[in-house]
């Protein structure tokens, strides 16, 4: 995957949780032996120096502009403006849906002050899976086209839905091509003809805990289902009381290690209440106190963490935890995997329980979440298809030419390569 991506220069490697993608970037960045400054969110700096120094990287943790230096620098979103990227000779985007929202501050940031940059690497696990534009974003801070020039060349707008795009029928093939020229997409090792020894994952448990609710909606007689998000909220808020007696049981029943999710600021305030010897992180706390509790989760020194996927669902290594719930869902299936994959990935010993806490009458939010699942899925199994191809040709042609690569003397090939 690194000599693919060295070869492309610009391009965005998108492999699943625990495939080692800060090994890939750290690596590449390596090899460039330029100036390169990774950019990650919160307390993934701190993880990535820790992991990249067992394998004899040695990496740069930079607040500020003269932190700089010649090598492999890291910093946060959050600190991004502080620096002049013209002065950066590679960038690397650790998890980078971050450029997601189409008009997003660091997505428009991040695009318009590398349009000159050769070298450029986008990690992350989940590439939009049911979101088309987060390919465009990637695609146009790549280099590879513009937004606008893909939707016309591969997309029909559905009139149905405003903003709704539609891939053209007699352009899947040709798209999805298209995309795996620049991006590369695994989910294990096999994808890629190699052996998946050690890379097997533990069961996922799936417990859907429904919370029985008496609320009768404004204008109805009887208990009705909520539609809208104000009634679908107002639904959460009275069963609230009942999710934080069962979370207290299931922590309690675990005895061990535990990771709660919430979506809303009461939530995580009142649980945090009721929970003994628990930590919150919330959105408006310093980003010390946000690193620190991550960080010592991680290790466990921390029992019970209670926070949101938005602030730590992403890029986190959790493998000491396996009891994870779900105060409740929202609509967003990116943050339901991130935020499971944070304690279910490579290196888990044990089974992952996910308790998922919804009330009767709070919508079919769960069968939305199953059905942008099955979309992923269908996706991620044409990008694989197409990536065996691209990739394996780049590993190929790269293995002739020892010349331009000294390195390739320790290339380990798939067996179907070397027939």
């Amino acid at each position: 995957m690194v000599i693919w991506a060295l070869r492309k220069g610009k391009c965005a490697i998108f492999a699943d949780t625990g495939l080692g993608k800060t090994l890939m970037q750290l690596e590449w960045a390596k090899q460039l032996n330029n100036t390169a400054l990774i950019v990650a969110p919160l307390a993934v700096s701190r993880q990535t120096k820790h992991e990249g120094a067992k394998f004899g990287y040695n990496v740069n943790i930079v607040a500020n502009p003269e932190d700089i230096i010649d090598g492999i620098n890291i910093t946060n979103y959050g600190k991004l403006h502080k620096f002049d990227l013209s002065k950066i000779d590679s960038i690397v985007l650790d998890e980078s849906s971050i450029l997601k929202s189409q008009s997003g501050k660091y997505r428009t940031e991040l695009i318009q002050k590398t349009l000159h940059h050769k070298y450029k690497l986008a990690c992350t696990a989940t590439p939009a899976p049911n979101d088309y534009m987060e390919l465009g974003n990637h695609s146009e801070f790549l280099g590879q086209m513009r937004m606008k020039e893909m939707l016309s060349m591969f997309f029909v707008n559905d009139c149905k839905q405003t903003q709704k795009w539609r891939l053209k029928r007699h352009a899947i093939d040709r798209f999805w091509g298209w995309v795996a020229s620049w991006a590369a997409i695994i989910s294990k090792p096999s994808d890629l003809g190699y052996k998946d020894d050690g890379f097997v994952l533990p069961a996922l448990n799936i417990i859907n805990h429904r919370v029985e609710s008496n609320k009768i909606l404004p204008g109805f007689l009887f208990p009705k289902m909520a539609e809208t998000l104000t009634e679908r909220r107002g639904a959460r808020r009275e069963s609230v009381l009942d999710k934080i007696e069962l979370t207290k049981r299931l922590i309690l029943s675990n005895g061990n290690i535990s990771l709660v999710w919430c979506d809303l600021n009461y939530e995580s305030e009142m649980l945090a209440k009721n929970i003994d010897g628990s930590v919150e992180i919330k959105g408006a706390d310093s980003d010390e106190h946000k690193e620190n509790s991550m960080i010592d989760f991680a290790s466990g020194k921390i029992k019970t963490l209670i926070t949101k996927p938005q602030i730590a669902g992403f890029g986190m290594n959790w493998q000491v935890c396996n009891n994870v719930i779900f105060f409740g869902l929202s609509d967003s299936f990116e943050r339901y995997y991130q935020a499971i994959r944070r304690c279910w990935r490579f290196g888990q010993k044990k089974e992952v329980n996910v308790n998922i806490l919804t009330s009767d009458i709070e919508g079919n939010v769960i069968d939305n979440i199953n059905r942008k699942e099955k979309d992923a899925n269908d996706m991620r199994k044409m990008m694989v298809e197409h990536t065996r191809k691209f990739v394996i040709e780049n590993i190929k042609e790269a293995h002739y030419q020892k010349e331009n690569y000294q390195a390739n003397e320790s290339i380990i090939l798939p067996d179907f390569i070397r027939r």
